[in-house]
């Protein structure tokens, strides 16, 4: 009897193209909600910024990124409110152990509260006050949690936002160390 296991044979292969379809309209419409969600973000160099951290400390972008060693950084938007950057800090943590990263609190109040916010959690994080969303603004970023790659010439190479993984955030990082710029090298020394 040679009827039934090719009709099973059929029954499988359509199921599998069933899941690849709908692991592809999945995937494209990730891609696409993340294209919508970064629209407004500037192509190119990174718009410079001069702020103060919570921790007290004057900081002005070009100078912070240059002291990280010349390689890429990240700059991790967030705010106190919301519950999935709750979720992301223990990957921005470890993240922040390989790489340097300056998170800035978005609509989170202002410096006094946000290291009230960073310190009640244990996180040890350079940090500026975005109290008003006007350093999110110029990035074009309306949503949190962002992470923005800037590699080693100054240059926005990665924008996402909402849930990302830890190994998706390295990973941008590591292609931004080795595939732009040319004085890009791994990660910064662990403080």
């Amino acid at each position: 009897m040679t009827g039934p296991e090719p009709a099973a044979a059929a029954r499988g292969k359509g199921r599998w193209r069933r899941w690849l379809l709908e692991l592809g309209l999945v995937l494209a419409v990730f891609l696409a909600v993340q294209l919508w969600q970064t629209r407004d973000v500037p192509r190119g160099a990174a718009p410079d910024f001069s702020r103060v951290t919570v921790q007290g400390q004057p900081l002005n972008l070009g100078q912070w990124r240059a002291a990280q060693g010349g390689g890429p950084v990240v700059l991790y938007f967030w705010a106190e409110w919301c519950p999935i950057c709750k979720t992301l800090e223990g990957m921005v943590d470890a993240l922040g152990q390989e790489w340097p990263v300056l998170s800035i609190a978005m609509q989170s109040g202002d410096a006094a509260q946000v290291a009230r916010s960073l310190a009640a959690r244990g996180l040890a994080w350079t940090t500026v006050a975005d109290a008003d969303g006007a350093l999110a603004g110029d990035y074009g970023l309306k949503g949190v949690p962002a992470l923005v790659v800037i590699d080693a010439r100054g240059q926005i190479r990665f924008v996402s936002v909402g849930l990302t993984s830890g190994w998706g955030m390295a990973l941008r990082l590591w292609w931004a160390s080795h595939f732009h710029g040319p004085e890009a090298p791994g990660p910064a020394p662990s403080k």
